[in-house]
């Protein structure tokens, strides 16, 4: 079996996860997208409902804003062969009574990543979007908080970079951390353009 057959087998058992069907409330739809040959690697949190509904990671409002980080157009992003997408949470949890989504499933991610991520081989680069992607890979090197996290990204490169969520929650903070558009994204933007080249 060759290395694209053992993700693609990989795959096909991640799409049909029903691990946590009795806990979902618009029922299990596993998001992810991968390929032995992308040099780029998205950790999300979740799929959101409209993610779920149409089953493309980042298809709303925080994709958009993911891109624009990024500068990237919508058919490199989606380009499986360039650029991998795995939630830490493959399904869309559901609603926080509190607001916002419901944290992704505590069982996903370790299910999950130890099986696909190592059959990604050509990955360079993993961005962490969000501090439940942070948390998952980076444990105990997390510093304080997302902020903090964020801004010592030199710290966790050149396998990882740290990124906020790109939700419309996150305004006043892009707001309140100007380093954030001046210094990190110029370097994210330099390193991506490279990592997405097609050869």
């Amino acid at each position: 079996m060759t290395a694209e057959d053992s993700l693609d087998a990989a795959l096909e058992r991640a799409r049909a996860c029903r691990l946590c069907a009795e806990d979902l409330p618009l029922g299990p739809r596993p998001v992810v997208r991968a390929s032995t040959t992308a040099r780029l690697l998205i950790v999300g949190q979740a799929p959101g409902t409209k993610v779920h509904e149409t089953g493309l990671p980042f298809n709303d409002a925080s994709g958009e804003r993911l891109r624009d980080w990024l500068q990237m157009d919508r058919e490199t992003f989606y380009d499986e062969t360039r650029v991998a997408i795995m939630p830490v949470g493959l399904c869309y949890p559901g609603r926080d009574p509190k607001g916002g989504d419901r944290p992704p499933m505590r069982i996903c991610a370790p299910t999950w990543h130890p099986v696909l991520r190592p059959l990604m081989a050509s990955v360079e680069l993993t961005l962490l979007v969000g501090s439940y992607a942070q948390a998952y890979y980076l444990g105990r090197r997390r510093q304080q908080n997302m902020t903090e996290t964020v801004r010592c990204w030199r710290d966790y490169a050149p396998e990882y970079l740290p990124l906020p969520h790109p939700s419309w929650r996150n305004t006043g903070w892009l707001k309140r951390n100007p380093w954030f558009a001046d210094d990190l994204l110029p370097e994210l933007r330099a390193e991506v353009r490279r990592l997405v080249a097609q050869a």
